[in-house]
């Protein structure tokens, strides 16, 4: 790269969205890269929003289950290079608790959503098992 040449890098928010009894919150992703794997409800920020708004949005569109964006804890920023095979990424992620039980439906680019037993997850595309970690760490 030249110092006229500029790295584009993307800006996504993610959301763990955990229960009382030990549950996480996964979406199956419906679109490469990593389709078909397990993966935290989140996404693209749109044009003029904050992170915690987004996270808010795409929880909502991809598994139904409505958050206020005010309520989500920050967790923290995972900006590493080479963590999206797109390209460069930044996600601000976020804790949600929500009650167990908490109904969830399959929205927008998720082709299921549901519930995993924190102790029995799937693998999980990205680097989102280390997202949780920290959520985990965190309550």
């Amino acid at each position: 790269m030249t110092d006229t040449e500029f790295e584009a890098i993307r800006y996504t928010a993610d959301v763990v969205v955990l229960t009382p009894d030990g549950s996480v919150l996964l979406i199956e992703r419906g679109w490469p890269p990593h389709e078909g794997a397990w993966a935290l409800p989140g996404g693209h920020l749109d044009e003029g929003e904050k992170s915690r708004t987004a996270a808010a949005r795409e929880l909502l569109e991809e598994t139904g289950v409505p958050v206020d964006p005010e309520q989500l804890r920050a967790i923290g920023t995972w900006d590493q290079p080479g963590r999206d095979p797109r390209g460069r990424y930044s996600t601000d992620a976020y804790l949600a608790l929500v009650p167990a039980g908490t109904p969830v439906k399959a929205g927008t680019d998720a082709r299921r959503a549901r519930w995993w037993p924190v102790s029995g997850l799937p693998q999980l595309a990205f680097d989102h098992a280390g997202i949780i970690a920290a959520a985990l760490g965190e309550i």
